[in-house]
Formats: structure tokens, sequence, C-alpha cells
């Protein structure tokens, strides 16, 4: 999948570089380090030397396990891993400098909410195009119009040796997720006693280069098209929000309407950005928190606090489970962490902090983000007071048949309320990922939209 970004036009491009100068790529002596003492995706080759080892390549497919079926579910290939420890209320103050302080909260407020701790496996590997494109990045890739856009941008990970926080970010906002996917997942938002309905979502996810009818002049400030239609509850079924998800979101702004199933007519939605609702959330996230953090950055100053060894959820293969059902995963204040799995990671430790003048109901955030994969994978929110907030995690799973670490799903726990919210359930589908969908340009207009409304 190539794609090739320069901003918006040349006139705009232009103007940003009047405006302000491009931070500079590395050299390409540094972009040598790419395959050598880093990984092609810019991560630590080497281990710590005991707890984390080094990476030889990530999962190699000759052990997919050989009753997995693409059209099902994916079946977790350490299946004999047995868990090495795990931190609660007795021990946390021992593992708390490899917790963040939203999960060390989280243990401190629930006797239920602990950290299975298994060994550490660094399954994530990536098409050869992929890795090719980050050391092109590398040599290549600048940001401009003060960090809001990219220049000479080629597929997935523009900055894979990062020297500024807001550059870990963008490898995050990019990275690659397989190139035209549709997936079947289920959102809930318990109460405080657990009582739950279950969102269910139609969502596909095509980069722009992935279209049949890929034009690299037409539409050159969209990375992503994004399609959400709402399948139950029967109250809900039938809306639809459409994104087109722009890179320089400071010169032209996301593009997305709503089909209102209800009015039969679309509209457009400008607050699908920064802190407005997400879909049937029931307040309990912004629409920047889907997929962890999305979006423009611009509301916020971008802080790289550096590197550190962390507890985050990986191969989450259980949470993906089909003999498990949602009433299985799904309890009081978080879900069930029994069937969490937990590995010692390196993450890039990245610090949002709100630019005076700038309105968002988080004043903070804290990031710690894979250096295999540059998913965020825990997130901790603080108010306008300086208290800690929310907590978010992603599960990640590596979908090892298409190359894509991803995550089985994301949560975030609100820790005044008492409540959460889980998106990405699937233990309940059939066939929930499907990859290589093939779809055109014209399949994401306002006029498809209408076109394809049920009601």
């Amino acid at each position: 999948m190539k794609f090739r970004m320069n901003a918006l036009a040349s006139g705009i491009i232009a103007m940003s570089l009047a405006a302000s100068p491009l931070m500079a790529a590395v050299s390409p002596e540094e972009a040598e380090r790419l395959g050598d003492d880093l990984t092609p995706m810019g991560a630590e080759r080497a281990g710590n030397g005991d707890e984390i080892p080094a990476w030889d390549g990530g999962f190699d497919s000759a052990d997919i396990p050989s009753d997995f079926d693409p059209s099902g579910h994916y079946i977790d290939p350490f299946p004999d891993d047995e868990r090495l420890y795990t931190i609660d209320q007795s021990n946390v103050a021992e593992h708390e400098h490899r917790l963040s302080p939203g999960q060390v909260a989280m243990i401190e407020q629930y006797d239920t909410y602990k950290i299975p701790v298994y060994q550490t496996r660094r399954t994530a590997a990536y098409p050869d195009e992929v890795y090719d494109a980050a050391r092109n990045n590398a040599v290549n890739t600048t940001l401009v119009e003060g960090g809001n856009g990219l220049q000479n941008f080629d597929t997935a990970t523009p900055f894979p040796i990062p020297e500024t926080g807001l550059e870990v970010i963008w490898n995050h906002i990019t990275r690659y997720r397989g190139g035209a996917i549709a997936r079947n997942v289920g959102q809930a938002t318990p109460l405080a006693n657990g009582d739950y309905n279950i969102v269910q979502f139609d969502e596909e996810v095509v980069w722009r280069t992935a279209l049949r009818d890929y034009e690299p002049s037409e539409d050159e400030n969209v990375l992503f098209y994004f399609r959400q239609e709402i399948t139950a509850p029967s109250r809900l079924a039938g809306n639809v929000l459409l994104v087109h998800e722009t890179i320089d979101q400071v010169r032209e702004p996301r593009r997305a309407w709503v089909y209102n199933a209800g009015q039969r007519r679309v509209r457009r939605a400008p607050q699908v950005a920064y802190d407005g609702p997400g879909t049937a959330a029931d307040g309990m996230r912004t629409s920047d928190n889907f997929d962890m953090f999305n979006g423009a950055p611009d509301r916020y100053e971008w802080e790289l606090k550096g590197k550190k060894e962390m507890y985050i959820p990986y191969n989450s293969y259980r949470m993906d489970d089909p003999s498990l059902s949602y009433d299985d995963i799904i309890m009081p204040g978080h879900v069930n962490q029994e069937n969490a799995r937990y590995e010692l990671h390196r993450v890039w430790h990245v610090r949002a902090t709100l630019k005076e003048g700038e309105r968002h109901i988080y004043a903070q955030r804290d990031l710690y983000i894979d250096e295999d994969t540059w998913g965020a994978s825990v997130i901790d929110h603080y108010d306008g007071r300086g208290e800690l907030w929310r907590v978010a995690e992603g599960h990640n799973m590596y979908m090892y048949d298409e190359k894509v670490p991803w995550n089985a799903f994301e949560t975030i726990y609100d820790l005044l309320s008492g409540r959460y919210l889980v998106l990405g359930l699937t233990n309940e589908v059939d066939n929930p990922y499907r990859f290589g969908i093939e779809r055109r340009m014209n399949d994401y207009t306002p006029s498809a939209l209408r076109r394809a409304g049920r009601r």
C-alpha cells in the first residue's frame, strides 16, 4: 500500500513553508540503524537481558495455529504459556514503577482489578513494503504547519526514529492497520452495578491508497475513509457515521457526516472531533478517545518524556475467544481481568498538555505507546483540576495472517463514576474481521450514505 502525502496541494505547501520551518528528518547515516540495532520499525532490537527478549523478526507465520480459520476468530498461538505472577492490592507497590498512575489507581480502587503478567513475546511484524516505507520516511518525512501536517509521507510510521513527542503521536495516528478492513464489533457502557447493553457496529476503514480507483492527486489530504453503521439495538439501528480523515485538520478539518435513520437525512457532523461525544457512548468517551487517540493534535503541547519498561495488555487472544460470552468479560467497574494478558514491553511516554487558550475536557493526557507497534497501549487522562479521571487500555492482539498489530478491544475507565466503556467486542460475532475489501471513492460520499439508508 503506497501513500504519498504532500500536505494539501502545492499552494498550501508553499504557505506552510512560509509560515513555519520544516522539522528535519534524520540523516541517512542515522536511518541505517533501522534493521540493525533498531528493528525496521524503529524499536530497540535488543532485549533488556532478562524479561524483555530481543526482537527476532516477530511472529513467524509458520507458527499460525493449524486450526485457524481466517473467517473466524484468532486462536491463541501460545496456549501453554503460564501466568508468571499477578499484580494486585497486596503487591502493587512493588511493581508501581512499571505501571501507569492510572493502572495503580484502578488496582487501589477495585480489589477485582488485577494485572496477570505473562512472559513477553514480541510478536509484531509487518509486510516488507511497510518496512521499506518506514526507512524511506525516516530520511524524507517532515512535519509542517507547526506539526499539523506531513510532507513526503509513505504508507505508515512517518518517524521511525522520533525526536519529539509529536513525532511519536504521528506514528500512532498513521500506524499500519492493513489497507482496507471491515469489522463487526460491539460496544458496551456498563452501569456501576455491571448492567449493560451492546451497541453493535459494522465498520469499514479504507486507506485512500487501497481504493480501487486510487489517484495520487485526488483527495490527497485524506489518510483514510471510515464508515460506521449501528446495527443494534433497534432504536439506533441504521444510523451511520461517515468520516474522511484528513491529515492536516487545521488547514482542512475532518469531514464528517451522519445519516439519521429516523429522519432519513444526511447532515454534516463537525462535532465528530476533539472532545465531541463518541457514538452511542453514553458520555463515556470523546471522539478523540476512539482508537485510544485519533485526530488533530493541535490543541496540545506534546512532550516526549522518554522510554520506560511497563506492563501493558499484549497478545490478548483470550479476549477474542468465542468460547467466552460478553457476560464472561463485562463486570462491574472493569472488564474481567482473569481473561487478560499483560507483558513487560518498552513504551514511549508522551505527555500532552492542553495549550493555553484551547478547550478540551482533558487538560492532560499521558500516553504510553508500544515501541514495536506504535500503538497507544495505556493512556491516563486528567481533568482541568489536574486530577486523574479516566484510564484507557488497548488490549493488543497481533492478527498474524495479515501481519497487522491491532487491538482485541479497547477500554476507558472512569475513576469518578465507577463506569467504563469497552469497544471492539467480537466474542459473540461470526467472521468479525474482513481484510482486503474492495471499495471505490464514490462509496464514501454523502450521496452514497443517503442511498444506503435503510429506513
